[in-house]
């Protein structure tokens, strides 16, 4: 077990980033911690009525707390995990490496879904060509992800990265691919005629010379986790679908603050488009496509063949 907790640490920053995991979940859409040299400011406790009596530091290459009011014990990251998960010992370490993707998911047939999760929230598909704006139905990210690993627009995307022509390749994705509207549910693809908004924001990356370079910083980041991820249909773009707070900020307001925070972190900018809350998502063939690993986990997964374009 000692072998495991340290390829733990060595991926996530000396347990920073399982700091920062845990305490977003208490305090969504927040920096909750900021980091000076090798120690971080005080940050918000959780299990000391959200006081910022949290001392983080790292100390041999492994993070540390102490709670300055002694509300829980000191200890290291993974004293703190156990807090807040109340498991331990290789379940701990399990729950750890999945919730910070840590392990490469690869969904194969039988894989399983996690039930609690068919709930979650949901936004519109349409059927292709993009000039029709009444939805076909209902669809979840786990709904989205078998279209897209599956072969219902292989053909199509194969065709659109051999047009040489931008405007042809616009023509051509227009009309032949079905697309979601990620941020909610509508009557119509119109800001205006939203029914629910689903708490996701699409984050849409253009002609990105080294997709996966990006893809791996991304998953990784230390502020957001990711919801969704898959290349464009140009196949030099990658779309990334995250949770925003909307009881802290605006659809609108995420958006910049997200953007910013990218191009300071990551010095890329991000697509304008998606501050459109009725944003159209194109839906390619991804088979490397990404989903947070916490939508499987008990049935085996739905069946793509449903999704089939016609």
């Amino acid at each position: 077990m000692e072998n495991s907790r340290k390829a733990i640490l060595s991926k996530t920053h000396c347990g920073l980033k399982i700091y920062a995991h845990i305490l977003r979940k208490y305090y969504p859409g927040t920096t909750v911690l900021s980091l000076s040299g090798k120690d971080c400011l005080p940050a918000r406790n959780p299990f000391n009525a959200d006081k910022a009596t949290l001392k983080i530091s790292i100390k041999d290459n492994c993070g540390w707390h102490t709670d300055t009011e002694k509300a829980i014990p000191d200890g290291d990251v993974f004293d703190f995990a156990e807090q807040h998960y109340k498991i331990e010992g290789d379940d701990l370490l399990q729950r750890i490496k999945e919730e910070l993707n840590l392990s490469k998911l690869k969904v194969q047939s039988g894989t399983e879904i996690n039930l609690s999760l068919l709930n979650a929230p949901r936004f519109s598909y349409f059927k292709h060509p993009i000039r029709n704006t009444v939805p076909f139905e209902k669809f979840t990210l786990l709904d989205v992800y078998q279209v897209i690993i599956g072969n219902a627009f292989k053909k199509n995307t194969k065709a659109l990265r051999k047009i040489s022509d931008p405007k042809q390749a616009r023509n051509f994705k227009a009309n032949n691919f079905d697309y979601v509207t990620f941020s909610g549910v509508f009557s119509k693809r119109k800001d205006t005629e939203l029914i629910k908004h689903s708490g996701l924001l699409t984050i849409d990356f253009d002609h990105i010379p080294n997709l996966q370079q990006l893809k791996n910083q991304l998953l990784n980041d230390e502020y957001f986790e990711t919801e969704l991820m898959f290349t464009s249909p140009s196949g030099d773009g990658l779309k990334w679908i995250i949770s925003i707070d909307l009881s802290q900020a605006s659809h609108a307001n995420n958006f910049q603050a997200i953007a910013n925070y990218i191009k300071y972190t990551y010095k890329v900018e991000v697509d304008k488009s998606g501050k459109d809350i009725s944003r159209a998502c194109f839906l390619p063939h991804d088979p490397e496509a990404y989903i947070n690993p916490n939508y499987f986990s008990n049935r085996k997964s739905v069946n793509t063949e449903n999704y089939e374009s016609k």
